[in-house]
């Protein structure tokens, strides 16, 4: 066969060879994209919503993981970012009419990458207990005060706000964190012994890559009538205490002393983190209704017994005017126990984002 003979024949072969790919292309029409309302898409993730109807964009918040998006047109594609690391390529959210549609293409390869997500979530160190200790109960009635406000007698009793406090904290992480356990030392008005509380704590059980905070909740008083402000404090680092087991390990004494040197090292560093972070969302939350009186270290018997990170909140004075306006009030109550959710959950955001500062060694 000559050149060009062979030449004809390959052309020949490519012309039949698209004829056929564009016959196919008009029998088989493609199949059009399925889209998704709002709430089958939150459904399906498991996600919540916060949309900006100015700039049309939209944050998609999951277990921790967020991912952001603009809506465009129907038939377009845009970027889809997911923990401000992962850019994808895919078919955009839309508006029509004013209600938002959400392509099946852009869910199902969301939910493929938030899945791959959540498995890496697992394997690294990671909160996997919280436990909240409302101060006082039952026979203890903690600090009281007595005023009258808009002349009427009102009497503050610190047992009663630190529960009511500590349930919704409870209720706000148990909903943020379903995959994790969301203990309180107390659920109603009883008494457990200081002792009762702090093994409550140390008895929780965990994995390797697991660790465990302790939030002990609390309101002041003073002889000082004057005297007001939220605190929170942690443990003394001077404080010595033995936190390795040492049954674990075929170490010598010199070795497990360093470990626990360590461990007690890496707990103080967590402690005043989390300490910081609830102390920025009380500024935040109330800084601008009372005063703070900063963060401070104290050998309190929960915050010294508990093998873990651990803070000890004092909400404000039951014995002053002002702070008991506060805190009898359920609308500003719930801006106290928002402060000390919110600093929660800023301190396990970043814990479990990094990986974990703390490794029992």
């Amino acid at each position: 066969m000559t050149p060009l003979k062979r030449r004809r024949g390959i052309f020949l072969f490519l012309m039949l060879f698209f004829a056929v790919v564009l016959s196919a292309q008009k029998m088989d029409p493609p199949v059009p994209e399925k889209n998704l309302t709002l709430d089958e898409t939150l459904s399906r993730l498991g996600a919540e919503l916060s949309w900006d109807p100015f700039f049309h964009s939209g944050v998609l918040s999951v277990s921790g993981h967020y991912a952001v998006f603009e809506a465009g047109n129907a038939g377009e594609e845009g970027f889809l970012l997911v923990d401000g690391r992962d850019l994808l390529w895919l078919p955009t959210p839309y508006l029509e009419k004013g209600v938002l549609w959400f392509p099946e293409t852009l869910v199902v390869s969301l939910k493929g990458v938030l899945d791959a997500a959540f498995q890496e979530d697992r394997s690294r160190f990671r909160i996997a207990a919280i436990i909240l200790d409302p101060g006082h109960g039952g026979k203890d009635t903690g600090a009281v005060g007595n005023h009258v406000i808009d002349g009427k007698p009102v009497r503050v009793v610190e047992k009663d706000i630190t529960l009511k406090v500590a349930r919704d904290i409870h209720a706000r992480l148990t909903s943020a964190f379903p995959d994790k356990q969301i203990l309180l030392t107390r659920d109603n008005d009883t008494y457990p012994t200081l002792e009762n509380r702090v093994t409550i704590a140390n008895s929780v059980s965990l994995k390797e890559n697991e660790a465990i905070l302790f939030i002990s909740i609390h309101a002041n008083a003073s002889l000082n009538k004057h005297a007001r402000g939220y605190e929170v404090w942690y443990l003394t680092p001077e404080y010595r205490r033995t936190l390795i087991d040492e049954e674990k390990y075929d170490d010598s004494a010199e070795i497990i002393s360093i470990r626990n040197a360590m461990l007690e090292e890496e707990f103080t560093t967590e402690s005043i983190m989390m300490a910081q972070f609830i102390m920025n969302r009380f500024n935040e939350q109330v800084g601008s209704l009372l005063p703070s009186r900063g963060i401070k270290a104290e050998e309190w018997f929960v915050v010294r017994n508990a093998r873990m990170p651990s803070v000890l909140v004092e909400l404000g004075f039951v014995t002053n005017e002002e702070d008991t306006r506060l805190m009898t009030n359920d609308i500003y109550l719930k801006n106290f126990s928002g402060a000390i959710y919110y600093g929660i959950l800023d301190f396990v955001t970043m814990f479990e984002r990094s990986g974990g500062f703390t490794t029992i060694p």
